[in-house]
C-alpha cells in the first residue's frame, strides 16, 4: 500500500456501517476525585464491522480516548498511568496552566517510565473546545492513537440541542490494516510535509453518522488531530456558524459555500441547524487536492420538527479572561526564520552547540532549524518577564506549510506578509504557509519554560523547536 488514500468505494462501504453508532465514552469530571487516563494497548474498528480490528495505543485502551468534560472555573484532576513500553507525557493542548503541569518531556517534566504514574492538577480558567495528548516521541505515540478531546463549559453555553465532539485524524495502515509502524521515522515523511495517513476516521470511526431531528442545532467541536494532514472542511447543503477557534470566542459568522481550514492541532466550533426533510443526510466533506472525501454524515431523523424555523444568528460566546492588551510599542521582538526540508536549500545548521553539515544532521534524525538551531535547544528564542509582550517575526524561508503552536498562552496575529492586522482572532496554533511571514503577538503572563514548534509532528522532531523563557 502506497503513501495515499484507501479507495473511496472501499472507505464509503466501511463507514455507512456506523450509522448511529455510539461515540467514545465521556468521562465526566463533576465530582471531586482523580480520573485515570491509562495510555495502554487497544485495539479499534477503524475500517468498521466486518473489517479486522486494528491494534491501537489508546488512553484507557479507545481509539481517539475518553471525551473529558469540565465546567469552567473547575479544577482538573487526572492520574496518568503508564502502560505502554516507552515512557510518555500529557501535554494539555491550549489551555493556559502552571508551567509544571504542561507535560513536555524534557522541558517541564520528565517522561514517565513505563509502569509510572504522574498527577495533573490546574484550575480550568478558560472555557472552550481543547484536548489533550502524548508528549513524548509525539510522532509514533500519537499516530498510534495517544490523544482524547478536552471540553471546558461555558458558564453560559449557546443554545444548542446537542454538543457533539467531532475528532479527525488520518491512520496510516498497512495491508494488513494495521498501523504501518515501519514507515515510523521515515526521513521523506519528516523532510516533506509529515506522516500523512491512508485512513480518515472521525471519533475513530470511518464515516460516522450523526442524527437528529430537524430544526435541531447541534454544536460540533472539530478538532484536527492528525500528524500532519491539514484538513479542508465543506458542508455542502449546509450554513454552519463558526463561533470559537482554538476555544476562543469570535464574532460568529456564517460558513455558506466556503471551506474552513483546519490545520492539525487547530480546533472550530460550529452550530449547525439541521434543516432537511426526514430519513435524508448530507455530508460533511475533506477536500484534498485530487480526491474529496465524505468523512462523515450528518441525518435528518424521523419524526416531527423540533422547530418549524432556523434559530437565527447566534449571540458571540463570552470572552476568556485571557491577558491583555498587547503593547505592541513596547513588545519584545524575536525573530525566527524556519529553514529546511526537501528542496529547502539549508546547508547545515547547529546542533548542541557545534555546526553540523546535512549529512550529519540527517544521521541524528534533523532536517529542520530555527534561526540556524535544528532544535531542542539549551538556549531559548528569548527571554522575558511576566507580563511583557512579546511578537514573534516569522519568515517561512522553505516549501512546505507549518502549524506553529505555543504553548502556555494565547496569541494574536499582528502582521502577515508585511500588512499589519487590526483585529484577529486569539489563537494556539497558526498556519504559515511556504514563502509566508507571520508576525504573531502575546503577553507572557505565566513564569516558565514555554515550548514553541510546529504541530506536524515530523517537523517538530526533526528540528523545528524552540521555546520562550518567562522569568
Amino acid at each position: 500500500m502506497t503513501n495515499s488514500f484507501i479507495d473511496r468505494r472501499t472507505f464509503l462501504k466501511a463507514g455507512a456501517a456506523f450509522a448511529a453508532a455510539p461515540f467514545f465514552p465521556t468521562v465526566a469530571l463533576a465530582a471531586p476525585g482523580d480520573t485515570v487516563l491509562h495510555a495502554r494497548q487497544g485495539t479499534a474498528k477503524l475500517l468498521g464491522p466486518g473489517n479486522p480490528e486494528t491494534a491501537i495505543w489508546g488512553y484507557n485502551g479507545v481509539a481517539g480516548g475518553p471525551l473529558l468534560r469540565f465546567r469552567q472555573g473547575e479544577e482538573l484532576r487526572v492520574r496518568l498511568r503508564n502502560g505502554i513500553a516507552q515512557g510518555t507525557s500529557i501535554h494539555w493542548h491550549g489551555i493556559r496552566l502552571p508551567n509544571a503541569m504542561d507535560g513536555v518531556s524534557g522541558l517541564t517534566q520528565s517522561a514517565v517510565p513505563s509502569g509510572g504514574n504522574f498527577d495533573y492538577r490546574f484550575k480550568l480558567r478558560d472555557a472552550g473546545t481543547y484536548w489533550y495528548h502524548s508528549h513524548n516521541r509525539s510522532w509514533e505515540q500519537m499516530a498510534r492513537g495517544l490523544y482524547g478531546m478536552l471540553v471546558v463549559e461555558e458558564t453560559e453555553p449557546p443554545e444548542a440541542d446537542q454538543d457533539l465532539a467531532f475528532v479527525i485524524d488520518d491512520w496510516r495502515l498497512d495491508s494488513e490494516r494495521q498501523i504501518d509502524s515501519r514507515s515510523f521515522g521515515a526521513m521523506p515523511d519528516w523532510a516533506h510535509a509529515g506522516r500523512l495517513g491512508n485512513w480518515v476516521t472521525v471519533n475513530g470511526k470511518p464515516g460516522p453518522v450523526f442524527e437528529a431531528r430537524a430544526g435541531e442545532r447541534l454544536r460540533l467541536r472539530l478538532l484536527n488531530a492528525a500528524n500532519a494532514r491539514i484538513f479542508n472542511l465543506t458542508f455542502p447543503g449546509l450554513s454552519p456558524w463558526v463561533i470559537a477557534l482554538d476555544g476562543q470566542s469570535i464574532e460568529p459568522w456564517q460558513l455558506k459555500s466556503g471551506t474552513l481550514w483546519l490545520a492539525p492541532g487547530q480546533r472550530a466550533d460550529l452550530l449547525v441547524d439541521v434543516t432537511g426533510k426526514p430519513d435524508t443526510t448530507v455530508p460533511v466533506r475533506a477536500i484534498f487536492p485530487r480526491q474529496e472525501i465524505d468523512i462523515a454524515t450528518i441525518k435528518t431523523a424521523p419524526g416531527a420538527a423540533r422547530r418549524r424555523a432556523p434559530l437565527g444568528r447566534p449571540k458571540r460566546l463570552a470572552a476568556n479572561p485571557l491577558p491583555g492588551p498587547l503593547s505592541l510599542r513596547q513588545a519584545v521582538v524575536a525573530p525566527l526564520r524556519m529553514e529546511g526540508g526537501a528542496m529547502g536549500g539549508m546547508m547545515g545548521g547547529m546542533m548542541g552547540g557545534r555546526m553540523h553539515g546535512m549529512r550529519g544532521m540527517m544521521a541524528q534524525g534533523k532536517v529542520w532549524a530555527f534561526n540556524g538551531v535544528a532544535g531542542p535547544s539549551d538556549r531559548p528564542l528569548v527571554t522575558v518577564r511576566r507580563g511583557q509582550t512579546v511578537r514573534i517575526d516569522m519568515n517561512n524561508a522553505n516549501r512546505w506549510p507549518h502549524a506553529m503552536h505555543l504553548h502556555g498562552a494565547h496569541f494574536r496575529v499582528v502582521r502577515r506578509n508585511g500588512r499589519a492586522i487590526d483585529v484577529s482572532p486569539w489563537r494556539d496554533t497558526e498556519l504559515v504557509q511556504a514563502d509566508e511571514r507571520v508576525s504573531i503577538a502575546f503577553v507572557a503572563d505565566a513564569p516558565g519554560k514555554w515550548l514553541f514548534h510546529c504541530h506536524m509532528l515530523e517537523h517538530h522532531a526533526g528540528g523545528m523547536s524552540t521555546w520562550i523563557e518567562v522569568t
